[in-house]
């Protein structure tokens, strides 16, 4: 999901004065000089400072990812980082740069111009960038007891939640100690609330009919409820 350039823009001054903020509080002008601060796709903000180390010590902005992360955050929208002395925002390193756009390509960044603060997406800050991303082949996991179905044509759907997959080429994952993977794609994916499931959908998982989808599913998601949209993933075993 996208957040429109209006609201970060709303959120702007919020992330920095939260970044200031957390400088002001941790701040020791040596081994923490910067202050980083990250909006998720809650609207919640998160702050970190940097831990300077001649090793080569993480970026205020790598650890505001960790944070947010660890409260929960999965798509985080704008990020920025400010830093002591009065140098206020800055600009991400460019290792920094690469990290945002692999792991959260959606992300936006506040940086300085000759103007003032400029809100950019990660892409323009490193254009024509290696996509590490697209590089990696999705996983669609599944239950070990599942391969025969897969194996032998009866299973071609399956129904997911909080498990964002796309169309095209994917690894199918039948989790055991010894794990087996079978070359396949994902041919669509339709997102529905489960009270929108028909039965037909669910007998195509396997389910007896819509009323036992959510109690099914809830062996695989225990905090699932009935009011959280799942998405159905049509797929095919190559070869």
């Amino acid at each position: 999901m996208t957040m429109p350039a209006t609201d970060l823009a709303a959120a702007e001054t919020d992330l920095v004065t939260a970044a200031r903020a957390a400088l002001r509080a941790g701040g020791d002008g040596n081994i923490h000089t910067v202050a980083a601060a990250v909006l998720d796709e809650h609207g919640r903000i998160h702050v970190s400072l940097n831990l300077y180390h001649f090793t080569g010590g993480p970026c205020a902005e790598l650890v505001a990812l960790a944070v947010a992360r660890t409260a929960g955050a999965r798509a985080p929208r704008l990020i920025v980082a400010v830093g002591d002395a009065g140098r206020g925002v800055l600009a991400p390193c460019g290792r920094d740069r690469q990290v945002l756009a692999d792991y959260h390509p959606g992300i936006h960044v506040i940086v300085p111009t000759v103007e003032g603060t400029r809100i950019e997406p990660i892409a323009g800050l490193l254009p024509h960038t290696y996509q590490w991303e697209r590089q990696q082949m999705q996983r669609l996991r599944f239950r070990t007891a599942h391969l025969p179905a897969v194996r032998a044509g009866r299973k071609r759907v399956t129904m997911r939640f909080n498990d964002p997959v796309q169309v095209g080429p994917a690894l199918l994952v039948f989790e055991a100690d010894d794990e087996v993977s079978l070359p396949g794609r994902i041919i669509s994916t339709v997102a529905k609330p489960i009270a929108g499931i028909t039965d037909d959908e669910a007998r195509e998982d396997g389910f007896p009919s819509a009323a036992a989808v959510l109690p099914g599913l809830r062996d695989y998601y225990p905090d699932l409820q009935a009011s959280d949209e799942i998405v159905i993933v049509r797929f095919d075993v190559d070869g």
